[in-house]
């Protein structure tokens, strides 16, 4: 499911935020510019590329993955990745019998420190409505099939709680270090809705896709 298959004009809520952002700014009590600092931070110096690193290292180092799978806001933290939206932190692993997917149902929550600001298609009402009603399908859409054996986890982030998956480690990633794997893995693999890649099929290693 990319992007282009979610209506992402800026109706309903979004232009109701938008619609109070210019009020704000209007009357002067909202500086965009300390909005647009905000933005950025998420975009450029934490996000996605944080939460490659935890996989990786949980690829690399067994006890590290328990200590993730057991606490992962404690194990998240080893790494000096925290802050808002990061508290109640769940990991979930993909392995050969089952495939996790992460939504939010009622609005957008999301790992921001793990994860960076959530994409424009994880807030939209046909990903939140079709992740719980045909998760298969959206998998598909994202270019994602599975065999029909393997079972499908959702689950549901909240104000509460949030998740991180670990994807399976793909196969020919053996000889790789940690940085090289933090490379790999990508942002939609970590919600679930793809898996990550060897460069090998990806044909180019320093891709990093949905980052």
């Amino acid at each position: 499911m990319s992007e282009n298959h979610h209506d992402t004009s800026e109706s309903g809520p979004v232009a109701r935020v938008k619609a109070l952002e210019t009020l704000l700014a209007e009357k002067g009590l909202l500086d965009p510019a300390a909005i647009d600092a905000v933005v950025d931070t998420y975009e450029t110096k934490v996000g996605p590329r944080n939460g490659a690193r935890v996989v990786a290292k949980a690829w690399t180092d067994p006890a590290y993955r328990k200590r993730l799978l057991d606490d992962a806001t404690a194990a998240v933290a080893e790494l000096g990745y925290a802050g808002p939206e990061g508290g109640h932190l769940v990991a979930i692993e993909n392995t050969d019998r089952v495939h996790n997917l992460v939504v939010c149902t009622l609005c957008s929550c999301y790992p921001w420190p793990v994860l960076g600001l959530p994409p424009v298609w994880y807030k939209s009402f046909a990903y939140r409505s079709r992740a719980v009603s045909d998760p298969r399908g959206v998998l598909k859409d994202f270019g994602t099939e599975l065999p029909s054996d393997v079972e499908i986890r959702v689950w549901d982030s909240s104000a509460e709680i949030r998740y991180l998956v670990i994807p399976q480690r793909p196969a020919g990633t053996e000889k790789m270090t940690a940085d090289e794997l933090a490379e790999i893995v990508t942002r939609d693999s970590m919600v679930g809705v793809t898996n990550v890649a060897a460069p090998s099929r990806r044909g180019d290693k320093s891709k990093r896709a949905g980052k």
